[in-house]
């Protein structure tokens, strides 16, 4: 008997977790603290690219009879997944809505959480066996700036790990002066030449001796 007691809760369990991994989240308050902890790994095909991040529906692990039963109650809705560790610029939101397609399935793996956001690595496949982190790849192209990366601890290996991985794709662009890093030193460029002019100079000069008398 308690072999036969201890099989079934065995077998509870595993249906227990098998309806949570085929679980259709529509809300990322849906999703449990224990997947963000863990850091576990998603899947989702976009629908929309906005200013504050990408509206992505989820799209959880099928298992024949578990996924049928489940369809029946589950609601609609999508979740925003935001770059973690990347501040995106406006040129920034404008590619990635050039480069990715409505539809497109993309993984993005749990950082943080943060009200209704999620805070992710995202990930699109560029191949079988390739694919591309949009988190690096907006700051390799100049598109963003790295920033804090909400959801994880400031003093945990993982944060170091992915921070330092952010902050050498931001060098490249830095490097090459793409993107943003383009305009602020063309701008710096103007500036110089401007406080150089001679013109601009005496001006300067009689402003000041307006001033003093």
């Amino acid at each position: 008997q308690s072999l036969s007691a201890a099989t079934a809760v065995a077998g509870v369990l595993v249906l227990a977790r098998s309806v949570r991994m085929t679980t259709k989240f529509t809300s990322a308050l849906d999703i449990p603290m224990e997947f963000i902890g863990k850091n576990v790994k998603l899947r989702g095909k976009l629908h929309h690219v906005t200013e504050k991040g990408l509206e992505v529906e989820h799209i959880p692990i099928s298992i024949p009879f578990i996924t049928l039963l489940q369809r029946k109650w589950q609601s609609k809705g999508l979740l925003l997944v935001r770059l973690a560790g990347v501040e995106l610029a406006p040129s920034g939101v404008a590619w990635l809505q050039q480069e990715l397609k409505p539809e497109q399935m993309i993984w993005f793996q749990l950082l943080g959480r943060e009200d209704l956001a999620l805070e992710c690595l995202v990930l699109v496949n560029k191949g079988r066996f390739l694919s591309l982190c949009l988190n690096e790849e907006i700051l390799r192209q100049g598109l963003g700036r790295t920033a804090r990366i909400e959801g994880l601890h400031h003093d945990s290996p993982l944060y170091w790990k992915l921070h330092k991985r952010l902050l050498r794709a931001e060098l490249k662009a830095l490097k090459k002066n793409k993107g943003i890093w383009k305009e602020e030193s063309y701008s710096e460029r103007v500036r110089d030449r401007i406080s150089n002019n001679k013109f601009v100079q005496t001006l300067k000069q009689f402003v000041s001796w307006l001033r003093s008398s």
